[in-house]
């Protein structure tokens, strides 16, 4: 990718962060009246903070989200997903639904642990990221819309409601996103097929997040990351004795690049030093993509 489309890329991530900042505060502004409160000063001055934070990146490094991502003739959505393919790939199809698992899974983590603002954005993100470009292939496919689940959820942490509470929202939305990846288009792979290249996109972007976080000191790559290696997790688990039946050696890859991942996400909190090889977990990415588009 060239310079200018890597500052391209960032610049796009700051106007999308941006964005959703601004979604939180809105949800956040929902809350506080509901609760008949007030936003405290230091509460107020948080997004213009947040974003300070966004905007201080290099944009010649290359990192950031998305900054690893390059297009294949356009109709790509904002998060990485070439929505014209979803519509015939099925690993595409169940790839979208799956980024949107890993936010869900990584609000539920971090709202767990007491990050109540990050865990609002991300039960948020994917509507802006990813539904909203899905939504004529959902529709096309005979998929119950379920964006409203993400806002109702985004809104729920801001207003206070339990870890329990939260982790409830939680399975009910990845019981409705297990159902919407039922409806994924017939192209001729076998459901264990499917779900190695779902895993491997998964692991691809868990990867890439975990460089662009060790480049920065922003929390949302860390745990952008970290939801996505749970996903591809989540993938490979429930199809791994398909898969490594049908293909040892994507399996080997699979769960080794897993293993590292591991490591590297820990807890859905950012830790204090971000140690992890990060060129053997390109390596690991690597192998995983190549072998599994290979057979």
């Amino acid at each position: 990718m060239t310079t200018i489309k890597r500052k391209d890329t960032i610049m796009a991530m700051i106007v999308k962060t941006w964005g959703k900042l601004a979604l939180t505060a809105a949800l956040a502004s929902t809350a506080l009246v509901a609760c008949n409160t007030e936003p405290s000063d230091e509460q107020a001055a948080q997004p213009a903070a947040s974003l300070a934070q966004v905007t201080d990146i290099d944009l010649d490094s290359g990192e950031g989200e998305g900054a690893g991502e390059e297009g294949e003739g356009g109709g790509e959505g904002e998060g990485g997903v070439s929505i014209a393919a979803a519509a015939t790939d099925a690993v595409v199809f169940r790839s979208a639904l799956a980024i949107t698992e890993a936010h869900i899974i990584a609000a539920r983590d971090a709202h767990a642990l007491g990050e109540t603002e990050a865990a609002a954005e991300m039960f948020a993100h994917p509507v802006s990221e990813v539904l909203f470009d899905m939504e004529p292939i959902f529709q096309a496919r005979g998929v119950k819309l379920f964006d409203e689940m993400l806002t109702e959820a985004s809104r729920a942490v801001l207003a206070g409601e339990t870890p329990e509470q939260i982790g409830a929202r939680t399975a009910a939305i990845i019981a409705v996103l297990r159902d919407a990846s039922t409806f994924a288009p017939n192209d001729g792979r076998t459901d264990a097929a499917i779900a190695a290249g779902v895993a491997a996109d998964q692991i691809e972007r868990a990867v890439d997040m975990y460089r662009a976080a060790a480049g920065s000191e922003m929390y949302e790559p860390y745990l952008d990351g970290y939801g996505f290696y749970l996903a591809g997790k989540a993938a490979y688990d429930e199809a791994q004795s398909e898969i490594a039946e049908a293909d040892p050696d994507a399996a080997a890859a699979i769960e080794a690049a897993l293993l590292q991942l591991a490591e590297a996400y820990q807890t859905a909190l950012r830790p204090g030093v971000m140690d992890a090889d990060r060129s053997a977990l390109t390596v690991a990415a690597s192998n995983v993509v190549l072998k599994v588009t290979n057979d």
